[in-house]
């Protein structure tokens, strides 16, 4: 066994250990702990700055390991900290085996996760396989000289017949994807920023270096990766041209989708890499692989790989980030995404990340609380976003404190800053982030919207956040039962999730009017759960069931028929 499992006992969940793997009994069924978690996201630029230079750091995260031990999540996922220019925040890594000192040392990480282990907290490290700093040492050795024997750990090529790029591959962050490199005549790939030039993962000794890394964070007991940009992996060793997208729309597509990426993203030759990957990971004890992956869910479940060659354990489904917040738009994801999962597979749902507005922003702070107990009511492991669970929304930054390069290369109107603002622990100035000056704004909203002041108020969203996660655990249905689709209207979605005797009902208003839900069925049973905590004991007999508005429920149910 590879560094030290501590497991999380709660409510009817008892940890166990068989065969060498640690595992998870739920409701007398052996099951990884990943199956049922929930995660925690942090951008740790923005969570807790403990040595009052604005940026947040690993001891930050460390002093607030109490905070989410209490809000009841089951793992924290950190984006990227290693050593970097910061040309895009870290996700250009310089040295992938090291701590940036801007956010600590590696003895800070190794006493983050020892203090996370004893708090039952797993730690997920964010790796970005795809692409490195164009001041990694790989890619200085490449770029050093042609002959050179690292050369062929990035992707190069000679000009076009006109001079110019060899193909019309465009930049996820604007512009080509080629980049001219005038001391040794080629141009190198570059999906994102020319700052992040992409590694050749057909080369063998990149797959290799790459692995040493994974060993290397897993032999100090990091319990899984999210890998960012996954699916851009491989690229076409032909070279060809993407194809025009006929649907592209300018006002409201980032530029590089006018190509569709048929040469540069999810080609059939990543699947086999994976499954090699997989197998390194799966030489550790009880560890996941979560892929960052922005495909339909048709493509998306290819992902898990197959039983005899296994690949991500989740591949993330982005579904309700990017739906329109529709109860049948909804509905007909959560059916059609059930019955794509594979049986070797497992769901997984996400409502906000770095990189997409704040699901408050998105969908309003009244149905942040219908979007809470969406969430962590279906089948699957759930992600928080950090500062979801207070609601916080989009901060609008002045053009003179924007920090993300999309800002720059695509204009104000794309960039990620608004959702990566400094985390609101309390009134205090900064919102108790800082005691320097930020490198974002905090919000204006902080003084009422805070996690000391919604840990004093018992109807706040923290504490329904806190009550949901508490039920989540104590229910097996909740975590691993079936899905039953109910109803769905233009203003209410409603589902039930069972397991053995347990049943529940899932009843959701997605408007800012009355419901009162008819079911088909005369189901009986009573509210264990509203959105807005004050309605337990409450009975719904004869299958009707009345929501206020913005209201979501849990019935327990004790009749079917």
């Amino acid at each position: 066994m590879h560094g030290v499992e501590v497991e999380r006992t709660a409510g009817k969940h008892e940890a166990a250990r068989q065969g060498g793997r640690s595992i998870d009994v739920v409701a007398g069924q052996t099951r990884p702990w990943w199956q049922g978690a929930v995660i925690y996201q942090i951008y740790p630029r923005s969570f807790q700055d403990t040595n009052s230079d604005g940026i947040g750091d690993l001891r930050g995260i460390l002093q607030r390991l109490d905070y989410l031990a209490w809000l009841g999540v089951d793992a924290i996922w950190i984006s990227p900290f290693f050593p970097s220019p910061m040309a895009d925040f870290g996700y250009d890594i310089s040295d992938y085996t090291d701590v940036d000192p801007r956010f600590g040392t590696l003895q800070d990480f190794d006493e983050l996760i020892a203090a996370a282990q004893a708090r039952g907290l797993r730690v997920i490290l964010d790796l970005v396989p795809n692409h490195t700093s164009d001041q990694h040492p790989w890619f200085q050795a490449a770029r050093s000289s042609r002959t050179h024997p690292q050369r062929d750990w990035y992707i190069w090529c000679d000009p076009a017949p006109d001079g110019g790029p060899p193909n019309n591959w465009l930049s996820v962050f604007g512009g080509s994807a080629w980049e001219w490199d005038e001391a040794t005549g080629q141009y190198y790939l570059h999906t994102f920023l020319r700052e992040q030039p992409d590694l050749n993962w057909r080369n063998p000794a990149v797959r290799q270096a790459m692995y040493d890394v994974i060993r290397f964070w897993l032999d100090r007991g990091v319990a899984g990766f999210r890998l960012d940009a996954i699916w851009f992996l491989m690229k076409d060793p032909l070279l060809r041209d993407n194809p025009p997208n006929p649907y592209y729309r300018p006002d409201a597509e980032y530029p590089h989708q006018q190509l569709l990426p048929v040469y540069t993203s999810d080609l059939p030759a990543i699947h086999p890499i994976l499954a090699e990957l997989r197998a390194v990971v799966d030489q550790y004890d009880a560890r996941v692989l979560i892929g960052e992956i922005y495909l339909p869910p048709g493509r998306l479940v290819d992902y898990f790989g197959c039983p005899h060659a296994p690949e991500l354990h989740l591949p993330y489904n982005f579904a309700l980030l990017q739906l329109p917040w529709d109860p049948r738009e909804i509905a007909a994801a959560v059916d059609t995404y059930e019955a794509l999962v594979p049986d070797h597979g497992w769901p997984s749902w996400v409502l906000g990340n770095h990189d997409r507005p704040r699901l408050a922003s998105r969908v309003g702070v009244e149905q942040a609380r219908v979007a809470a107990m969406l969430l962590l009511t279906l089948r699957g492991t759930s992600t928080i976003y950090y500062g979801e669970e207070i609601g916080m929304v989009d901060v609008a930054i002045p053009a003179e404190r924007l920090q993300d390069p999309i800002a720059f290369t695509l204009g104000r109107q794309f960039s990620r800053d608004p959702a990566r603002t400094p985390m609101q622990w309390d009134a205090t100035p900064h919102a108790g982030f800082t005691t320097g000056e930020p490198w974002l704004p905090v919000a204006p909203d902080y003084r009422e919207r805070n996690v000391a002041q919604q840990r004093a108020d018992q109807r706040s969203l923290l504490s329904l956040y806190r009550r949901l996660l508490e039920l989540r655990r104590a229910e097996p249905a909740l975590v691993i039962g079936e899905y039953v689709p109910l109803t769905v209207t233009e203003q209410v979605l409603a589902y039930r999730r069972s397991l053995d005797n347990r049943h529940f009902a899932i009843v959701l208003n997605f408007s800012g009017m009355q419901q009162t839900v008819q079911f088909r069925f005369p189901l009986q049973g009573s509210v264990v759960l509203s959105t807005e905590l004050d309605r337990e004991g409450d009975a719904m007999r004869a299958g009707k069931c009345f929501l206020r508005p913005h209201e979501g429920v849990v019935v327990q149910l004790t009749s079917l028929s």
